[in-house]
């Protein structure tokens, strides 16, 4: 540089100065910093009083089936009854040909008074010889020949009583009559028809649809661990719980069912024990045949912890875990066993307490160790931008 004149030597010293600058400026520069606590979404568990329910699948059946079979032969006359409409009980459905029992009626009738008009005779006879033998005007043996026609007089009037009520029976059999109340189907006979007593195939079948049943089929497995847990005393039992029906459109009906009684048998195909529900109902919704789903109360469980299902996750084998919130602010992973689902929400029954933080958004974003903010969900999240640097004044 001795060779650079005065102005081409400043030049460069001040080159080298610049660069010593910027390498110690470089040398001095901070590691970046690490990235702060992820925000996530939990829920605080709390203690609750819960209804165990379960979803069951189910079919309706008619409260009372009736089918209506005539009791004598004959000929249909008239059907006395409109398809599909709601008759009572004792109302008549159709009117056979009675000539021939209205004859018979007759004759039992008649018969009738004809050993009535005996009976008197006999009656007048016995009491003349019951005078005549205290003088001794007829013999003891008259007396008593007298006495047995008048017991056999009698005798015969209770013969002709019963064969008329019998002829009244038959005679009323040629009117058939509805044995319940209830909306009754198509006939499968008309006018004219031939019928008799006590055919295979019925006239027309009444059902009572008001209230029906409601037939449910429960897994076996779930019906010991509802007593396994009444037993323990963790579940009470409540059967008296209303049971709500869910129609196959996804309506629920607007009356509720009742518990009739569960079976002392287990299915052995299926595995299931099947359940009777009593379900009103007046405006005839629900049809013999439906499909249904019906949600059975089973038990009141006290001091329940229920986690969002969102917060539980499980692995290739079934096993459940859940993130929650540690003492030091990290996320936790934390192996739990859950059993009912109510609602949207599982039953815990081991690897949580109440008070825990169960984490239920931004799962994705953390690993186990990974330092949290917990914000309770359904609360404003919080502000997450970045501070604006403010801009040095020259």
């Amino acid at each position: 540089m001795s060779s650079l004149d005065p102005a081409s030597r400043r030049a460069v010293l001040g080159l080298l100065a610049t660069a010593s600058l910027a390498a110690a400026c470089g040398g001095d520069q901070a590691p970046p910093e690490r990235p702060g606590a992820v925000p996530v979404s939990v829920v605080t568990l709390a203690p609750q009083t819960v209804t165990l329910t379960r979803e069951l699948p189910g079919r309706t059946h008619a409260f009372l089936v009736a089918e209506v079979r005539p009791q004598v032969d004959g000929i249909v006359k008239q059907r006395l009854y409109t398809e599909g409409a709601t008759v009572r009980a004792g109302q008549p459905l159709y009117q056979l040909d009675d000539a021939t029992y209205r004859a018979e009626y007759a004759s039992a009738k008649a018969a009738l008074a004809r050993a009535e008009a005996t009976l008197n005779t006999a009656r007048l006879t016995a009491r003349r010889s019951a005078d005549l033998v205290a003088i001794n005007a007829v013999s003891k043996q008259e007396d008593e020949s007298a006495i047995a026609a008048l017991q056999q007089a009698e005798a015969d009037v209770a013969a002709a009583e019963a064969a008329l009520q019998r002829a009244g029976v038959i005679l009323g059999y040629a009117r058939i009559t509805s044995p319940i109340t209830g909306r009754i189907g198509k006939s499968s006979v008309t006018q004219g028809a031939l019928v008799t007593a006590n055919q295979a195939a019925p006239l027309a079948t009444v059902q009572q649809l008001d209230p029906v049943y409601v037939d449910l089929a429960q897994s076996s497995a779930e019906f010991l661990e509802l007593r396994k847990g009444i037993s323990a005393g963790r579940i009470e039992g409540a059967s008296d719980l209303p049971v709500k029906i869910v129609l196959e459109d996804g309506t629920q009906h607007a009356e509720d069912g009742k518990l009739a009684f569960s079976d002392v048998t287990v299915d052995p195909g299926t595995g299931s024990v099947a359940l009777r529900v009593v379900v009103p109902n007046p405006q005839n919704v629900l049809l013999p045949g439906m499909y249904v789903r019906a949600l059975v109360g089973s038990g009141v469980r006290e001091n329940a912890l229920l986690v969002p299902q969102q917060g539980i996750a499980r692995d290739p084998k079934g096993n459940t875990t859940a993130m929650v919130v540690a003492q030091d602010g990290t996320a936790e992973l934390r192996p739990v066993r859950v059993s009912w689902a109510i609602g949207d929400k599982w039953l815990v029954e081991e690897g949580l307490a109440a008070g825990d933080k169960v984490i239920v958004a931004g799962l994705q974003k953390i690993q186990p160790g990974a330092p949290v903010e917990a914000v309770e969900a359904g609360a404003a999240p919080p502000d997450t931008q970045p501070a604006a640097t403010p801009t040095p004044t020259p």
